[in-house]
């Protein structure tokens, strides 16, 4: 007890003096959770020594952070803010395949490592895209709705790109396991469509009952957003996005107002925790015995990234402010990176050289991408006002 009090004293100190510091330089607390976990990880400090155990119990707080952006988000009514994030996130794939064809046959790598790559390239970091839009007023902007659906989109693909990779070199591919998520996508798709003409969902009194009662509020609540995440992996999707579909069920129901405070405490410590767990993989001996490569990695993922991106929304009408704007937030591999590469590494698809590179990148691409966007979006403005 008195390790684990020890443990969680110092992780809280030393996130709270990186955020006072990070608070000064105007970049978003999400630096802070990873750059907490490098320190206190097992290779600088080994207060922590294993992240597969924090991460864990962060999910919980991606969870919760996908069911809070489903509450705050409005559906739009507009049809082409439905379909435009579809259209342009099916360019994106097919860039990125091009991307990563082009990577692996100048540095000879296999089919199954080409693939890999593009999966990287196809998944940003929705909470830290999120974080960025609502940080600047801009979550419920046309443009942000466009970005949100986008990575929406993505988190739909999640679920048969993991069941692919789980099967990938399996003799007896079951075709249900494939078909059921993706039937189940097209089900979110057009419950999606549906709720949007909905104003409001009534509930039985029961629900009204609750209003007064804090305890009653918080784990109706925990039940609510764990609840659809659970359903969610049980079908074969993400946990994020079945949170994500009970935020915006939830969000048209006025009598659950109080969601928001009841659950914000838990909310900010669990996504914390992720963070870290991400900060915590970081190897450092690895990195430094490899520094050009992975550094060369990631600046060629932010770089490669943020064009694609760009050309993607320029062609979709955008002007070239929004569209370079728009590719700097996409700039990043996302943390479900993290778990493509962890299942590729298990099942044998990519080696142990591969898997620690990919880790390296995507970390470096999550924790450099706050300031890559900032440095993005200042010349974009400078550029605009001259």
């Amino acid at each position: 007890m008195h390790g684990l009090l020890s443990a969680i004293c110092i992780l809280c100190l030393t996130t709270l003096g990186i955020m006072l510091l990070l608070k000064k330089l105007n970049q978003p607390y999400l630096i802070a959770y990873i750059i907490a976990g490098i320190i206190l990880g097992p290779y600088v400090s080994g207060v922590f020594t294993k992240p597969d155990e924090i991460e864990v119990i962060g999910e919980i707080g991606i969870l919760l952070l996908m069911f809070f952006l489903g509450m705050e988000i409005n559906v739009p009514n507009n049809r082409s803010l439905l379909i435009k994030p579809v259209i342009a996130q099916s360019i994106k794939i097919l860039l990125s395949m091009i991307c990563a064809f082009m990577v692996g046959h100048m540095t000879g790598l296999s089919l199954n490592s080409i693939i890999l790559i593009a999966v990287l390239f196809i998944f940003n970091s929705t909470a830290v895209v999120s974080e960025f839009l609502k940080k600047h007023n801009a979550l419920k902007t046309t443009f942000g709705i466009m970005i949100l659906n986008m990575l929406i989109f993505q988190d739909l693909l999640l679920a048969p790109v993991l069941t692919i990779l789980k099967v990938w070199d399996k003799a007896n591919l079951d075709f249900l396991q494939i078909i059921l998520p993706l039937l189940i996508c097209v089900a979110i798709f057009l419950l999606l469509k549906r709720v949007r003409n909905i104003q409001e969902i009534r509930l039985p009194k029961f629900f009204h009952t609750i209003e007064s009662d804090h305890d009653l509020q918080v784990f109706s609540g925990l039940i609510i957003c764990l609840g659809f995440g659970l359903f969610a992996e049980i079908v074969g999707l993400s946990g994020a996005l079945g949170s994500f579909i009970a935020g915006v069920i939830v969000g048209r129901v006025k009598s659950f107002n109080w969601l928001e405070h009841s659950l914000m405490p838990f909310k900010v410590f669990f996504t914390t925790l992720f963070f870290v767990s991400i900060g915590l993989r970081l190897d450092l001996l690895y990195l430094c015995s490899h520094i050009k490569i992975v550094l060369l990695g990631t600046f060629f993922v932010l770089a490669s990234n943020s064009v694609m991106s760009a050309i993607i929304f320029r062609l979709l009408k955008f002007n070239w402010k929004d569209s370079w704007y728009g590719g700097a937030l996409l700039s990043q591999t996302g943390e479900f990176g993290i778990l493509a590469l962890s299942i590729a590494y298990k099942t044998g698809i990519i080696e142990y050289s591969l898997y620690k590179t990919g880790l390296g990148i995507t970390c470096l691409s999550l924790l450099l991408s706050t300031i890559w966007i900032a440095i993005l979006k200042e010349i974009i403005e400078k550029r605009s006002m001259s």
